[in-house]
């Protein structure tokens, strides 16, 4: 990667660090499925009225804002909403390394490289060593397991990026703002099933300035800058290359909950997350050997 890709991804890493708390304080007044609806239906208008739709045919829009967009969100805020806290969801969410690793190997024909491997089996030992902890009061399984169901998620996204960036020349802003126009709906409709109307005209009625600055923050900057660059990296760079970068937006969520959040961490859990950034670590560094030793430096 070049060093201007380098810093866009590391400008990535502390948005979706941040975003974490952003979320919490979100899900303190907006119940989850109403707050994904907001989401996605500020991200999408204006913005359509002048950015251009890709040219690509609709299915991979709607594959993309179903996966990256609705899927993976409807999970998160929901694991948040049901126990998960936020610098664990950061660690968590980012298994979606493990499975664009697999889904690539399955459906791109882009088998991982033996520092992947050793990566996946790291990471997966860290990612045990939480779930082992889900019934230690610091959070719940029924959150931990629907946040790694949005990792599987976003891993599916990563791949239909992929995809399309094979398609030539995309407009990758037009195919965040208008794969936004997809979540919307099935929010809705979740938000109207699960949350009930009620509590859906009293959260709107009574929306504060803390719930617009989030909603702000959740589309303007998690959403169109954060994917818009995430989406431009994968159609440059392999998926095992970019995906692993992501496995850094703990260390920030982290920091972040601790500092404005007061969240708290017990020992196995810190060994679990050494162990997921451990992961990180063998990926880059041994990937970086590999590509010396095959250049014959």
């Amino acid at each position: 990667m070049t060093l201007r890709d380098w810093g866009l991804a590391l400008l990535v890493v502390i948005a979706w660090g941040f975003n974490f708390v952003v979320i919490r304080w979100g899900l303190d007044d907006i119940p989850p499925m109403l707050l994904g609806a907001l989401r996605f239906a500020l991200v999408a208008f204006p913005a359509m009225i002048w950015i251009a739709p890709p040219k690509i045919p609709l299915r991979w829009i709607f594959a993309y804002g179903f996966t990256i967009s609705f899927a993976q969100f409807a999970l998160l805020f929901a694991g948040m909403y049901l126990g998960m806290p936020a610098g664990l969801a950061s660690l968590v969410l980012q298994a979606q390394v493990l499975f664009t690793l697999l889904f690539a190997a399955l459906l791109l024909g882009e088998p991982p490289k033996l520092e992947q491997w050793l990566c996946l089996l790291i990471a997966l030992g860290g990612l045990a060593v939480l779930a082992s902890q889900g019934g230690d009061g610091s959070m719940t399984t029924i959150g931990f397991m629907l946040t790694l169901g949005a990792a599987a998620a976003w891993g599916m996204g990563n791949i239909i990026n992929r995809k399309i960036g094979g398609m030539g020349q995309v407009n990758l802003l037009g195919l965040v703002v208008w794969g936004a126009l997809i979540p919307p709906i099935p929010f809705m409709m979740l938000s109207l099933w699960m949350e009930g109307p009620d509590l859906i005209v009293s959260s709107l009625v009574n929306i504060n300035l803390q719930s617009i600055l989030v909603l702000v923050y959740l589309a303007a900057v998690a959403t169109l800058f954060g994917y818009r660059v995430w989406a431009g990296l994968l159609t440059r760079y392999q998926a095992g290359v970019v995906a692993p970068i992501t496995l850094l937006v703990p260390v920030v969520g982290l920091v972040f909950a601790q500092w404005m959040l007061d969240e708290t961490l017990n020992s196995v859990q810190l060994i679990g997350i050494a162990l997921v950034m451990a992961g990180l670590v063998v990926n880059v560094l041994g990937g970086r050997l590999r590509m010396k030793r095959q250049s014959g430096t």
